[in-house]
This record gives C-alpha cells, structure tokens and sequence, in this order.
C-alpha cells in the first residue's frame, strides 16, 4: 500500500511517499481501507520534525482518518461500515492516516454520523472536533451569547475557522484575530462580526486590561493567551486547546482572583468516547455546510509532506482534505 513514511537519521528524519507492507502495521481488532485524511498543526510538525511529535520509527504520520472497515474483530464495527477517527496517539506511537490502510483498536473509532460524508468529516477533521469541543467546554462553564462577544484567536487557522463558524451560528458576536489581514473578508464570510489584528495580543501585556470579551477559543498560548485572560470580562472563560505561539504562559493571578476568570483546557487526543460522539453529533448538526466548503481545500496524497510545511509556516487558510482512495 501508498503510504507517507517518516523515518529517523542521523539529521533528524526524513519523510517519503513509498510503499508500505500492510503485513507490517500496528495491533488492532479492526483493519479500515482508509478514503481521506485531513492537515492539522501537528500533523505539519511530524512531518517537518519541527516538534518531537512523533515517538516512534518508522512512522505514519496522519492524526485523522474516515473511511471503510475492511475486516473487523469487534463486535461493534463490520465490514463496509463507514468510520472515522481523531486523536489516541495515531500518528504519534501508533501508525497512523497517511496511508491505504490502517489497522485500529475498534474502542478508537466512531461511526460516521449522519449527514456527513468521509471528505465532510475530514474537512472537519481534529480541527473542528477540537474547535467543538472547545464551545461545549464554554457551554458547560455557562456562558452564552448573552454575555457579550467571543473572541476567537488564529481565527484563519483549521480550529480557528470551525470555531468562528460554529460560535457565530450560535449568535455570538465573534471577534476574530489574525496575523493576516488579507483574510478579513474570509473571516467575515465565516460569520466573524469584528476581525482584530493578531498583533494586539501580541506584545507584552498588563495584569489586567480593558474588559473586552466573556469567553473565546484560543489556539496560540504564550503571549496571546495571557492577553486574552487580561482582557476577559469579569466571570468570563477561555478554552485554550493550541500552541502555535508557545507552550509558555507568561500571566499573573489577577484575571483569576481579580474578575473570577476561568481557564478551560481542552484536549481533543485522550477524550472520552461519550464526549467525542456528543462533538461529532454537534457537528454534524450545527457546522454550515456551504461555509464548510468555503474553508476547504482538497490535495492528493502525494502533496502532504508540502502541505506539512506551509501549515508550519502559517500559509495554509482553514481546512485541508487528503484523498486517499474513491
């Protein structure tokens, strides 16, 4: 089978398109004739080697996959049952998406749900998974519309993007803030009722600023989140769920002690299976289609390890869909 293959050196490591002996994949009750994949930010430092992101050699990178079961052991999974799957170390410790096939424990799956077909759901892909569960994370917390804006940071970006869609769909008025003015009008389209420069939140901030928004989705850490806290509304929340600006987050207590500010992590890798279908039944639901589309590109398998560096280096505009197989 064709699959993208990272392998270590002594330079660090090299990625190919080559063949790979289906003999050779991972334990798993469940084999999936893999249709499509999607380009997250970690799927660009695997393939880049930019971050350690991947734990073992050799390795197929590909954190998301939809596609056919070919042969199943598991009760709950038959042969041409479409699937999808995010997360649980593929790509990372487990061979993963970038490939014809791939073999899975059945638990890591869930079907596909309905209304969607394989490529919507790579479309989607992590990306968009993670950018719901980040607006479950500030519905649980309480917050709605009614408590003012939401701002939404890497807002061009693939979680960026689903998460200004789907929050303006739910009527709140999404700030989005970029580092690429060029896509206000994209944004906008998407449902963004204010587009911000990313450099506002860049720059060092104070303890505590001017009371801005009651809740938002940050994708970049550092800097930026610590901005974003400063200028959360007194009781307002932000889900932080990337680190494209740095693991570090340079803040003080004051946002916390001073105006009863939360911090909601989000991890889309390890959540529970209960919390995944919830998302994805959400998804299927409530995400725009057409705006879907309107974020999405679709490229060949063979144009992956490119795309793995221009995602790396902030070019590449919302969503990208592989196709792997009709």
């Amino acid at each position: 089978m064709r699959a993208i293959v990272v392998e270590k050196t002594e330079a660090g490591q090299a990625v190919a398109l080559k063949t790979f002996d289906e003999a050779e994949l991972m334990e798993g009750d469940v084999t999936v004739r893999v249709t499509h994949s999607t380009l997250n930010y970690k799927d660009g430092l695997a393939l880049t080697g930019k971050a350690p992101v991947v734990r073992r050699f050799p390795m197929i990178p590909g954190i998301d996959f939809a596609g056919v079961v070919e042969r199943s052991d598991a009760d709950a999974f038959k042969p041409g049952d479409k699937v999808l799957l995010n997360g649980w170390g593929t790509g990372e410790t487990h061979l993963g998406a970038y490939a014809e096939k791939s073999r899975v424990k059945s638990d890591w799956l869930i079907p596909l749900p309905d209304g969607l077909s394989p490529a919507q759901a790579m479309a989607i892909g992590t990306a968009g998974y993670t950018a719901m569960l980040c607006v479950m994370a500030l519905e649980r917390y309480g917050l709605t519309p009614a408590n003012g804006p939401a701002v939404v940071t890497g807002a061009a970006g693939g979680v960026g993007s689903v998460a200004t869609s789907l929050l303006a769909g739910a009527g709140w008025h999404v700030i989005a803030a970029t580092g690429r003015e060029q896509e206000a009008d994209y944004l906008k389209g998407l449902g963004a009722a204010e587009v911000i420069a990313r450099q506002e939140l860049a720059a060092p901030g104070r303890p505590l600023a001017k009371e801005r928004w009651a809740a938002g989705v940050d994708c970049v850490g550092s800097t930026t989140l610590a901005n974003l806290l400063s200028m959360t509304r007194y009781g307002g929340a932000i889900a932080a769920c990337g680190l494209a600006g740095g693991m570090d987050l340079p803040t003080s207590v004051a946002p916390f002690i001073l105006r009863g500010v939360s911090l909601l992590g989000v991890d889309s890798v390890m959540a529970p299976k209960a919390r995944r279908l919830e998302a994805w039944q959400r998804l299927a639901r409530d995400l725009d289609h057409a705006k879907l589309a309107a974020m999405t590109t679709t490229v060949p398998l063979d144009a992956v390890i490119a795309k793995g560096t221009e995602i790396i280096e902030g070019k590449i505009r919302g969503r990208v869909v592989i196709e792997i197989a009709p």
